[in-house]
């Protein structure tokens, strides 16, 4: 099997709404995705949980309080009791109804990950993929490599990305991470984004993610040192900065 394909933009930068439009729009809903594509967005990150009842569903922490002023787990919860938390207006989506609802959309599906990482996961997510048939323009993520490679032994059509944020050994863990997922991408925090490492990523392999940049100058800057993506709250103003930084 030939390596998996991420998804591109002909020279230029794709543009990623982090969490949807979440600037303007509850985060991880239907309407914040549809509001990042409206801005001019390729697509856009998203977070997934299992939940109790077994579906993969878009939500960022492992309850509802902070987005639904809910205390329901995720994980805990079935997706009846998840659809009667108020998310500003909008239902907790499924991750099949998004990919239902924007077909030609990129889009950067997160992993996330508890303690112990829930490794049907990664299987509800192969599934979902395969089912909605959007394997060539989906990118899944996690910091967990112990759910990257359960999902990668699952859907190794699919890309993957490691995510890397600052913190200590950061670059041990990554080179780590790297030689033993083999993905098609890295996806580090802006800060930890220099023209060395881009180069050396590129050197590897690896195409270049990187999350999240609301600082136009910091996306003309990205854009410049030839990232693959960048993910942004204000997706807007990142696909005008890549406009003016690449002329496309």
């Amino acid at each position: 099997m030939s390596p998996p394909t991420f998804p591109s933009a002909t020279g230029r930068p794709l543009v990623l709404g982090h969490r949807g439009a979440s600037a303007e729009a509850p985060e991880n809903t239907l309407a914040a995705f549809g509001r990042a594509i409206d801005l001019g967005a390729d697509g856009f990150e998203l977070d997934v949980w299992r939940c109790g009842s077994g579906e993969a569903v878009v939500i960022h922490d492992e309850d509802a309080m902070r987005t639904g002023q809910s205390p329901r787990r995720v994980t805990r919860a079935s997706l009846p009791l998840l659809r009667e938390i108020d998310v500003g207006g909008e239902p907790i989506p499924t991750l099949a109804e998004v990919l239902e609802a924007f077909p030609s959309a990129v889009v950067n599906v997160e992993l996330k990950s508890g303690r112990v990482p829930d490794l049907g996961l990664a299987r509800e997510v192969a599934r979902t993929l395969r089912q909605q048939q959007a394997g060539p323009r989906v990118v899944v993520s996690s910091f967990s490599a112990a759910l990257l490679a359960a999902f990668r032994a699952l859907a190794p059509g699919v890309a993957s990305g490691y995510l890397v944020a600052p913190g200590a050994l950061w670059q041990a863990r990554a080179f780590a991470a790297v030689r033993l997922l083999r993905p098609a991408a890295i996806h580090p925090a802006r800060q930890l984004v220099t023209p060395a490492r881009v180069e050396a990523w590129g050197r590897s392999g690896l195409r270049v993610l990187v999350w999240t940049v609301d600082d136009p100058a910091e996306v003309e800057r990205l854009a410049a040192l030839g990232v693959a993506a960048v993910v942004s709250n204000v997706p807007g103003m990142a696909r005008e900065a890549v406009r003016r930084a690449t002329g496309r």
